[in-house]
C-alpha cells in the first residue's frame, strides 16, 4: 500500500559524497541551492479504512526547509503552518507527469513522514487524492510500478 521514490527527481548519483550536497531519508540538499523534503501523498481506498501512498519529495524554498529542520525532532512541529512546495518526484503511473505539481507539505508529529497536499486540480494524482481509488486501481499501480520499477526510481 505504499511506494517510495529514494532521492528527488533532479538527484543525481555523483552529488553523492559533496560537501554542498546531502540525501539523507527524510531531506534532501543540492548544490546548498535546492532543498527537499520527503512526504507521503496518501489516498483512501474505495469502500475500505486501507490507505494508499507515494513517498514523494517536495522542493521547498530555504527559508521553510530551515524551518522545518529545524523543528524536526521538537514536539508540537504538527502545529506549523504547511511549507509551499513543488513536487519533485516523476511518478510513471501518471500522465501529465507529476513533476512540479503545487504542494503544501503539512507536518506530523515527531516519528512520522510529513504529508503531502497536492493544490486542488484536475491532475489525475489530484483526483485520486480527492475522491480516492478503488483496491483494483491500487492492484493496478503496484503491477505497473513492479514492472516499470516506478518504486525505485527518483
Amino acid at each position: 500500500m505504499n511506494h517510495t521514490a529514494e532521492a528527488p527527481a533532479v538527484w543525481d548519483p555523483s552529488f553523492a559524497g559533496a560537501d554542498d550536497c546531502l540525501l539523507s531519508s527524510d531531506q534532501c540538499v543540492i548544490r546548498a541551492e535546492h532543498y527537499f523534503v520527503k512526504g507521503l501523498i496518501e489516498i483512501p481506498v474505495i469502500g475500505s479504512d486501507e490507505v494508499f501512498s507515494w513517498g514523494v519529495w517536495v522542493s521547498l524554498s530555504r527559508e521553510s526547509f530551515s524551518r522545518a529542520a529545524d523543528m524536526w525532532n521538537s514536539p508540537g512541529r504538527e502545529c506549523e503552518k504547511p511549507y509551499f512546495g513543488w513536487l519533485t518526484t516523476d511518478l510513471p503511473v501518471y500522465s501529465p507527469t507529476t513533476l512540479g505539481l503545487k504542494t503544501h507539505l503539512h507536518t506530523r508529529p515527531v516519528g512520522e513522514r510529513p504529508c503531502v497536499e497536492l493544490e486542488p486540480t484536475d491532475h489525475p494524482l489530484a483526483v485520486e487524492q480527492r475522491m480516492g481509488i478503488t483496491l483494483d486501481r491500487v492492484q493496478r499501480i503496484a503491477s505497473a510500478a513492479f514492472h516499470s520499477g516506478a518504486s525505485e526510481r527518483r
